[in-house]
């Protein structure tokens, strides 16, 4: 009662709701295909990556979702072309370029000497959030759903099987980076919550929730939509009550989550052999 009371009377309490509640959906839409494509690391290291980009922008006096963008998807070109140029695997590029960047953005914000906080920086401040940001994030959100609306069935091939969506004239290298793009996006209207530190739980945890507990993508997106958003709420609330940090919060509300759906899961080792047993279906992904 007391935290619905202060949502009604706080405008900034009704911009962190409102902003977390964006960022669990467009963590749970992402995060699915970041799942589904073995592509954690990768979300990783663009959330390190942007660093960087948000002491650059303190220092020129922009918002920092502007540099946060720029290098988020600069760190993912950066790490398709060493992968496509050199025969290093992509694990190796990836952790050229997330540490690479992670030191140029502490090297950055020390030179800045400025009054923005590395802590929140590094683990967020849900409650320090603008209105501009909001609105920011709700544009962000509205576009990375309509896009994966328009081009699911492209994302959908290309995710389960390259030498089919080859095969129907895709081309999968601007798929993969058409998902840089919206991953790259999502990273950094997500940093306002969870800080780079913790933006690829956001992203991993409630898909992978989500997948121990279905076996159509469709449903998966949802689920781990609705995931994300309870997370978000429910860490805003025991933040604001208990006087946590937000994000560790938040992002331990969706591990809460993820061990009930382990424990509970048909998918969970103990159980999945029980269903083999019995011949039921397996746990791969369908439509």
């Amino acid at each position: 009662m007391i935290f619905i009371e202060a949502v009604k009377e706080y405008n900034f309490l009704q911009q962190a709701l409102i902003t977390s509640i964006l960022v669990g959906v467009s963590s749970g839409v992402i995060g699915s295909f970041v799942v589904l494509r073995g592509m954690s690391l990768m979300g990783d290291a663009i959330s390190h990556a942007v660093l960087p980009g948000v002491a650059i922008s303190y220092m020129l006096g922009i918002n920092f979702l502007i540099g946060s963008t720029i290098f988020g998807i600069l760190a993912a070109l950066g790490i398709g072309f060493i992968s496509d140029k050199s025969p290093l695997k992509n694990d190796s590029a990836i952790g050229i370029i997330l540490s690479s960047f992670l030191a140029l953005g502490m090297i950055l914000v020390t030179m800045a000497k400025s009054s923005t906080n590395l802590y929140h920086i590094l683990f967020g401040n849900i409650l320090a959030v603008q209105r501009v940001d909001m609105w920011i994030t709700l544009v962000v959100t509205m576009l990375v759903l309509l896009l994966v609306i328009i081009f699911y069935k492209e994302l959908f091939v290309s995710t389960f099987d390259e030498t089919i969506a080859k095969s129907y004239g895709l081309n999968t290298k601007v798929i993969h980076y058409f998902l840089m793009v919206l991953l790259t996006l999502v990273t950094v209207v997500a940093l306002q919550t969870v800080g780079v530190i913790l933006v690829v739980a956001m992203l991993v945890i409630p898909a992978s929730t989500a997948y121990l507990l279905t076996n159509k993508l469709s449903h998966m997106i949802v689920l781990s939509t609705i995931i994300g958003m309870v997370s978000s709420v429910s860490g805003l609330y025991f933040s604001f009550v208990n006087n946590f940090a937000s994000g560790p919060t938040i992002v331990m509300s969706a591990t809460i989550l993820f061990i009930l759906a382990f424990i509970f899961s048909k998918k969970s080792t103990l159980s999945f052999k029980s269903n083999k047993k019995r011949g039921e279906k397996s746990n791969e992904i369908s439509v």
